[in-house]
């Protein structure tokens, strides 16, 4: 019993001893911390040597170390960790070539089975050491005869390293047996390429392994995959008909292609890879329906996001019709049923049509409950542009209290409470807008808030709300889309009210008119001028952010971007834009996500 105290009492001491040593070492301590450890480890040479090996490494006591470090190697000459600390001793003395000779040495007497070799790397590798790691997995695979030996563990380590040529070697080889790690390839490499001499290396190796091995089909999907990362869209097309070919599938593939493009804004391409699927497939497959719905729709976007004529709007209607003519007025064409509409009653102002167009559609029988709301929304707009209030606020309502999602519903209650805004009942609309701020949805959060703040703001300078009507009703011009009329409210205000608060309202205003129109140029400086004179007023921070927006993607000015995220980061830390700008500001600096295995 006596001995068992003992024993517990000289346990516990020492643990005391370490925690001391620990906190000297941490607080910069080391010759206190050495001097504990020295007799720690004079007491238990296997328990306390890491601790006094780097405290006298701390110290620059590199003979010591060394002395320490070889008894241990006699002592235990199977365990690798000595020999491995023996090298990091070598190289702190400036001894570069007897570190070499150890590692050698362990090269030359690997161990013969897979999970030691893996311990021994891991052990270089948590030492800063990750050249010899590699080193050892490469021999490993002579010792073991196995060529796929340690692959994953070597792309990690290329990974780590960023060394670009031999992590590609290694994906390309490990791919063709192992098809089902290409997102984790794609992901990885993108993560550690730089610029499109990279993307160029990985192109020039794929293009000598289709040659070898036509049959190989992970190849050719990882060039289309390359070719969409340097935006040579339309190569990444052709590449993928050509594997699609070979294949003799069903298209599929070159859908799920098309479908980025068309993110990219690569409208051209797309259009030709769904026209593709069309030619090559039967109308009575589903593929063939999905394709000419999407191609028209993207037809739409293409017209849509540019400049666009009268004759180009008539032929995406006539597109439409033609779909609809071929398929059906349906569940399945619904959506093509609900972008014609939306084309008729935004771009072309053919309102009775539209109207008609969705009021058949709400009586499709079986129509999704999502899709059923959306209409309705649509309707409900199309009534609003033909001053139809009373009907627009009761299908609106209806949407409210249906069955809809949450995000749904607060639209319907958001475009009820700007309705009642257009119309001048500003008292109803902030009392439902005031709820809104806490939507679920950030968009409509931000919406209810600005549009409630705005209310707020002219009321309590004009009771009557005057100039207020006049900005409302330009608001309203604005979503019909007819900017001239909107822009004789706007200018009408301060003529009417020389002393209104309307100032910045109107400049957004303006600015939305702008990017409405596509004219990002003449959009900049409404939103600058914003920034410089109103800056701790309503829009201040929104403009911020759709500057940084239209530098960064439609005025190819990336720095310029960059500094207007940072402002938001700087200068509007409570906006609602923060996590987006700080995001878009880390993806411009060139932070990159590392590629996971």
């Amino acid at each position: 019993m006596i001995l068992l105290l003992l024993g517990f009492s000289t346990v516990f001491a020492q643990n005391t001893d370490l925690q001391l040593a620990q906190q000297f070492s941490a607080n910069g301590e080391e010759q206190k911390a050495l001097e504990i450890y020295q007799r720690l480890y004079k007491q238990d040479n296997d328990a306390y040597y890491t601790g006094y090996l780097n405290s006298l490494l701390a110290l620059k006591k590199t003979d010591e170390a060394e002395s320490i470090t070889k008894k241990m190697m006699k002592k235990h000459p199977a365990d690798f960790q000595y020999a491995i600390a023996l090298g990091k001793v070598y190289r702190e003395q400036g001894h570069p070539e007897k570190a070499e000779k150890v590692y050698d040495d362990l090269l030359k007497n690997l161990p013969t089975d897979y999970n030691s070799i893996v311990q021994l790397a891991t052990q270089f590798y948590q030492s800063e050491n990750s050249d010899v790691a590699v080193r050892i997995f490469q021999q490993g695979r002579k010792t073991l005869h196995n060529d796929q030996a340690f692959t994953l563990e070597l792309i990690s380590l290329y990974r780590f390293k960023h060394q670009k040529a031999p992590l590609i070697n290694e994906y390309l080889n490990f791919l063709p047996l192992n098809p089902g790690y290409i997102n984790s390839a794609e992901n990885t490499m993108a993560g550690v390429f730089e610029n499109n001499a990279d993307y160029d290396m990985l192109k020039t190796e794929l293009l000598k392994r289709i040659q070898a091995a036509p049959q190989q089909v992970i190849f050719a999907d990882l060039l289309t995959w390359q070719y969409l990362q340097i935006k040579d869209y339309e190569q990444a097309l052709n590449q993928a008909i050509a594997l699609s070919r070979r294949r003799n599938d069903d298209g599929s593939s070159i859908f799920e292609l098309c479908q980025t493009l068309v993110s990219n804004e690569a409208y051209d391409e797309a259009i030709r890879g769904y026209e593709y699927i069309i030619a090559k497939s039967a109308k009575d497959q589903q593929i063939y329906v999905a394709a000419k719905v999407e191609l028209i729709n993207t037809k739409n976007l293409k017209v849509t996001s540019g400049k666009y004529t009268q004759a180009d709007l008539e032929g995406l209607e006539k597109d439409y019709f033609e779909l609809l003519t071929e398929f059906g007025r349906n569940n399945g064409t619904a959506f093509a049923m609900q972008k014609l509409a939306r084309l008729q009653a935004f771009k072309m102002h053919k309102l009775p049509e539209a109207q008609k167009l969705l009021e058949e559609m709400i009586k499709l029988p079986n129509l999704n409950t999502s899709m059923l709301a959306a209409c309705k929304l649509d309707l409900g707009d199309v009534y609003v542009m033909s001053n139809q209030p009373w009907e627009a606020t009761l299908i609106y309502s209806q949407v409210e209290k249906s069955n809809a999602d949450v995000a749904t519903v607060q639209d319907a209650k958001l475009r009820n409470a700007k309705l009642a805004y257009y119309t001048g009942d500003f008292a109803w609309a902030k009392g439902q807008l005031d709820v809104l701020k806490a939507a679920t949805t950030q968009l409509i959060a931000n919406d209810a808030l600005n549009l409630s703040l705005l209310i707020k703001d002219n009321i309590e300078e004009d009771s009557t709300g005057a100039a207020l009507k006049i900005y409302a009703r330009a608001d309203l011009w604005i979503f019909k889309e007819q900017p001239d009329k909107a822009l004789m409210a706007l200018d009408s205000i301060d003529k009417k009210f020389p002393n209104n608060e309307l100032a910045d309202d109107i400049l957004m205003a303006k600015a939305r008119i702008h990017i409405q129109q596509n004219d990002y140029s003449g959009a900049a400086p409404l939103l600058q001028k914003i920034v410089d004179e109103h800056k701790t007023e309503l829009w201040a921070d929104d403009a911020v952010f759709m500057l940084g927006d239209i530098y960064e993607n439609h005025l190819n000015d990336k720095e310029k971007a960059k500094t207007f995220y940072q402002k938001i980061i700087t200068d509007y830390p409570g906006s609602l834009f923060i996590n987006d700008a700080r995001k878009r500001f880390r993806i411009l600096r060139g932070d990159k996500m590392n590629g996971q295995l």
